[in-house]
């Protein structure tokens, strides 16, 4: 196959899975934010649970099969690469479309959750040289007790909210295979984007970003630490992205906040479980920059109950910085 040829099959790919992530996250969105209204719980909610496990589906495909194939290292690096990007890129460009207003219960609860979460696996990391089995089975356990947390807020929530009168009714069904419909869309338009092989009548074609990257002359470890960083979080970007621009800000907020505490707690906890994690200094540095990083984010919230945008700005600026360091180090 001509260079030409395949350039352009990589372009279409990438085209077409742009537009799979960006169609697939409004409707993800459009269905997670009526289910919110129906169930009569806060669209906050809904953005750390059902939205946040939906965005989490490749971090969770990538460490798994990483585990399973004794190739822990890279399920960290995945897992603090994909938050590190959540919470300076997602949330930076999401505040620099509208000021992100952030919830006092996030503020005074799952925001620190989160931190506290990037901690424990620092300590665990730091401590042992890694995660052993019994403390990826300690991450399991706080997971479901905060699943069981957030649920009986959702719960409180609707007992102290009565449904709007003259609000539209829409099926349950109808918005659950939106909220599916969505999910499969952002999967198909993540993978597409990120590109990989195929072989079709013994002959090798790559597509999506991977091909252009090569074509360019981009090093294997420059693509990983850009193009399959990006493409795990791609659902996370994309869903936040048009969730503020839907005016759901506590949607935003809690798809990158969620999507956090689920990607070390039930992510990492599962692969640990599965074959213990090893750290290498290097995951060790990045987890101590998450923390750093989260702290310096909750300090914005928490100022002005906000994030504005010149902080968004800093954020992005953040996160190109440590981009650079990752590559050169």
């Amino acid at each position: 196959m001509s260079p030409v040829l395949s350039m352009l099959i990589a372009i279409v790919v990438l085209l077409v899975g742009f537009v799979l992530l960006i169609k697939g996250a409004d409707i993800f969105v459009e269905g997670s934010s009526t289910i919110a209204k129906m169930l009569r719980v806060p669209p906050m909610v809904i953005g750390l649970t059902v939205v946040a496990m939906g965005t989490s589906l490749p971090e969770l495909a990538v460490s798994i099969t990483a585990s399973i194939s004794n190739s822990n290292s890279l399920a960290v690096s995945n897992v603090s690469g994909s938050n590190l990007f959540n919470l300076l890129v997602v949330l930076g460009f999401s505040a620099l479309l509208v000021p992100l207003v952030v919830d006092k219960n996030t503020l005074k609860t799952d925001f620190p959750i989160s931190m506290i979460c990037a901690l424990i696996l620092l300590i665990f990391g730091w401590t042992g040289g890694g995660v052993e089995r019994w403390e990826g089975g300690i991450l399991l356990a706080l997971f479901v007790v905060y699943i069981i947390y957030t649920v009986r807020r959702a719960l409180k929530s609707r007992a102290e909210n009565k449904a709007e009168e003259g609000e539209k009714k829409t099926s349950i069904v109808k918005s659950l295979i939106f909220v599916a419909l969505g999910i499969v869309m952002i999967k198909f338009g993540g993978d597409m984007v990120v590109g990989g092989t195929i072989t079709i009548n013994g002959l090798d074609i790559e597509y999506g970003a991977t091909a252009i990257a090569r074509a360019l002359g981009m090093s294997e470890t420059l693509i990983g630490l850009t193009i399959v960083a990006l493409g795990t979080s791609l659902p996370e970007f994309v869903t936040s992205i048009v969730a503020a621009k839907k005016g759901q800000v506590d949607m935003a907020v809690g798809n990158v906040i969620g999507s956090n505490i689920f990607n070390i707690l039930l992510i990492l906890g599962m692969a640990a479980a599965i074959s213990p994690v090893t750290f290498i200094t290097e995951n060790a540095i990045d987890i101590a920059i998450l923390v750093a990083a989260s702290a310096l984010v909750y300090l914005f919230a928490w100022s002005k109950e906000k994030i504005v945008r010149w902080e968004g700005a800093l954020m992005i600026l953040g996160y190109a910085g440590f981009m650079v360091y990752a590559i050169v180090r």
